[in-house]
């Protein structure tokens, strides 16, 4: 009897103690108030002898994949905002990712937005792709999900975890800094304005490397949230093709992946998530002729454009009533190429089938009457725009342009089923990403930044 009273005692000295700091024993008090952050980091690498996108699993880099991401508490229904290394996920498997992860933040799968890195040695995910390839008794190769599923249940187990280590959110913090010498367009024009030829990320054609950047954003954006002086987390948006080199079999994050990493060491007490921005007609080629130690270099760049956007950062106080949170769902013009798409099932191409199954499936979804979602967060005097597919860079610098009197920041690689989104006159031009590449036509430009606008015209 003694013992327990004095564990009684012990235990009621306590109380106010976890009482002060909105915790008992671990999981969240109700009484919480005001903006509050969780961070939660999951290693999204699959085991050697998975496949990815075009190729098999034969070895592991040393830094592996991530799924990290944030949920926002205190503004209505939690938010959650997750960047995943992987080269898209798409039709179901974007609804389950979403799904998961609301149920895990106790929300809805309207306020919780799933982008993808794109890189390329990495997998892909659509369990609509799946089941219709195991329904016809084929080999689903890439997109057999037992891996995605996992990760999943994993990610979700990590976001209900995070919920129980809240901070106070005091601040958001901005800021922006040119990038040198890592993005060019890829797209390479006549003298009649007609595609020519394409820049790949790789690039050995030593004149196609001197063409001139062309069309980029050199800007890499950063927001950030802060408890006080206190970073919590930090998340980058930059366009452009993330790769240096691939094909390797070696599951890894390219060059952005290191970066990330590196700002990571240099401010560890905050999370770093990186988001691709609209850079489907963006990539490094100029810069890289596919030489080994590019991945290093590119990395060491744009590392240091994140750097100085870090030092350039302006800090603001925000409260809840700062918080805001929209969706424009979109019903956009199919290709007629899709139709033409049938004939993938039948390839055992990996690379054929990866590029096209989750279009032949997209087009099934909207003729069921499924839409694809444009979101945009609110934070003070930030915003950031979340899009599906591969959108050209031209919508991030018009997103930019609507509102010059905003921090606007410009996500890609939501949705992955509908490939590239190309500007009107890209499909007059021509070339790889307005072909069969892209599921939509040119009428997609008005109806995207139609809906780019009115996004930003909201709180």
């Amino acid at each position: 009897m003694m013992f327990i009273r004095i564990l009684l005692c012990f235990f009621i000295g306590l109380l106010p103690v976890f009482a002060g700091s909105n915790y008992v024993f671990g999981f969240q008090d109700d009484v919480q108030t005001g903006l509050r952050l969780a961070t939660f980091d999951v290693d999204a690498t699959p085991p050697v002898g998975s496949l990815l996108t075009y190729d098999q699993e034969i070895n592991k880099w040393d830094l592996g994949l991530r799924a990290r991401g944030v949920v926002i508490l205190g503004a209505g229904q939690p938010i959650v905002l997750c960047a995943v290394d992987w080269i898209g996920i798409a039709n179901e498997g974007q609804d389950a990712f979403r799904q998961a992860l609301a149920e895990a933040a106790g929300t809805i799968p309207e306020r919780v937005a799933i982008h993808t890195v794109h890189q390329h040695d990495a997998p892909t995910c659509d369990f609509s792709a799946e089941k219709i390839l195991k329904d016809a008794g084929i080999s689903p190769l890439c997109f057999e999900g037992t891996f995605a599923r996992e990760l999943m249940e994993r990610l979700g187990t990590a976001v209900k975890l995070s919920l129980g280590h809240t901070q106070l959110v005091t601040h958001i913090g901005v800021g922006e800094a040119k990038v040198y010498k890592v993005a060019s367009n890829r797209r390479l024009l006549n003298s009649n304005g007609l595609f020519r030829d394409c820049r790949y990320s790789t690039c050995k054609d030593s004149a196609m490397r001197a063409e001139p950047e062309g069309l980029i954003d050199p800007m890499v954006s950063l927001i950030s949230f802060w408890n006080a002086d206190q970073p919590l987390a930090v998340l980058s948006y930059y366009a452009t093709h993330p790769q240096s080199y691939y094909r390797t079999g070696v599951a890894n994050p390219d060059f952005p992946g290191v970066a990330r990493f590196m700002r990571q060491l240099a401010v560890p007490q905050a999370m770093h998530i990186h988001f691709n921005g609209a850079g489907g007609n963006i990539t490094a080629g100029k810069y890289n002729d596919g030489s080994l130690e590019n991945r290093g270099i590119l990395a060491e760049r744009l590392a240091d454009g994140m750097k100085r956007a870090w030092e350039s950062t302006r800090r603001e106080p925000v409260t809840t009533e700062a918080i805001g949170w929209a969706v424009e769902p979109l019903t956009l013009p199919l290709s007629k190429n899709l139709e033409d798409m049938q004939t993938v099932m039948k390839t055992t191409d990996m690379v054929s089938l990866a590029n096209k199954m989750s279009k032949l499936v997209w087009l099934q979804r909207c003729k069921a009457g499924k839409r694809l979602d444009v979101r945009c967060l609110t934070l003070g005097k930030a915003r950031i725009i979340f899009l599906p597919g591969e959108p050209f860079v031209e919508y991030q610098l018009a997103a930019k342009a609507m509102r010059t009197d905003l921090f606007v920041a410009v996500a890609g690689y939501g949705d992955y089923a509908p490939g590239y989104i190309c500007t009107a006159i890209a499909y007059k031009q021509g070339g790889y990403e307005a072909g069969p590449a892209s599921g939509v036509t040119a009428e997609v430009e008005g109806v995207l930044l139609s809906a780019i606008h009115k996004l930003l015209q909201v709180k």
